[in-house]
């Protein structure tokens, strides 16, 4: 956890984002890159005529001025922050400064669903899930604290989250964090009885921790739907975290057979943590 990326456009969300990172990076002993992307097209930037070069030049220097206001906060004290202005509001932008830092994790605000727009549907939140490799913690409101105890998890055992599974497990210990790992059980097609789901889960870990050190912590209940399951069981055991797999080429995976996932992240009301398959 040596570098954390914040997107921010200067909204309260993008507060709440701010100082759910300055907490862990204080923590982690992190550097923070608090980005704003500007939306300015490459034909302002590359063009010859003067007048629009200079309302390019204007627009960074309202961006540099917002962030001496924005980043003059009592939390950020004491850490290691750097502001980065990116000229065009293109998301794999962010996925390309977070490679070439080595950036641990991306911390998003986002609105939420419940009477807000849904934001996993055509937001800066999606663009950002859907480009980049590096985990993303999306937060909705201000935290009381982010010292995280218990995630839960939601994992179906199939082959292709096994990276999914290995980067979450070592990002979990590295914050300290007990994962709950969930199977969703679903009266359809994809149901499956007792025997089967203990078979699956036993073949999954032996491929990916070995000595099944994580088979206490697997959980699995049965439900109408994946979200709903993940919902109860989060509120069962009092988590403070959900973590999903996404997909890079369609957003959300719908993974469990067909089951939808983003809704999931639209409509919980924890903070969600996404991986990319």
């Amino acid at each position: 956890m040596k570098k954390i990326i914040v997107p921010v456009d200067f909204s309260e969300y993008s507060e709440y984002a701010l100082e759910a990172a300055a907490a862990i990076a204080r923590e982690h002993d992190s550097e923070i890159l608090v980005m704003h992307m500007l939306e300015i097209s490459e034909a302002v930037l590359n063009t010859g005529d003067l007048e629009q070069g200079e309302k390019a030049v204007f627009f960074l220097k309202i961006a540099e001025k917002k962030f001496e206001t924005f980043l003059d906060k009592p939390y950020l004290e004491g850490l290691t922050v750097t502001p980065v202005v990116k000229h065009f509001k293109v998301f794999s932008e962010l996925a390309e400064v977070a490679a070439s830092h080595s950036v641990d994790l991306i911390v998003m605000g986002s609105k939420g669903a419940s009477g807000f727009s849904e934001i996993f549907v055509g937001s800066n939140t999606e663009k950002v899930v859907r480009h980049s490799d590096v985990p993303v913690l999306v937060v909705k409101e201000k935290l009381a604290n982010v010292e995280f105890n218990n995630a839960v998890f939601a994992c179906d055992f199939s082959s292709k989250t096994y990276g999914v599974y290995k980067k979450a497990m070592s990002l979990f210990k590295a914050m300290k964090v007990t994962p709950h790992i969930l199977y969703v059980n679903l009266p359809s097609d994809s149901f499956r009885n007792s025997d089967e789901i203990e078979e699956k889960i036993t073949n999954f870990l032996n491929k990916t921790d070995g000595n099944l050190d994580q088979k206490d912590n697997v959980a699995v209940v049965n439900d109408y739907t994946v979200e709903g399951g993940v919902f109860n069981y989060a509120n069962k055991i009092n988590a403070d975290l959900i973590a999903v797999a996404t997909h890079g080429r369609t957003g959300f995976l719908h993974f469990f057979e067909g089951s939808i996932s983003e809704d999931i992240a639209n409509h919980a009301s924890l903070p969600v943590l996404t991986f990319k398959i």
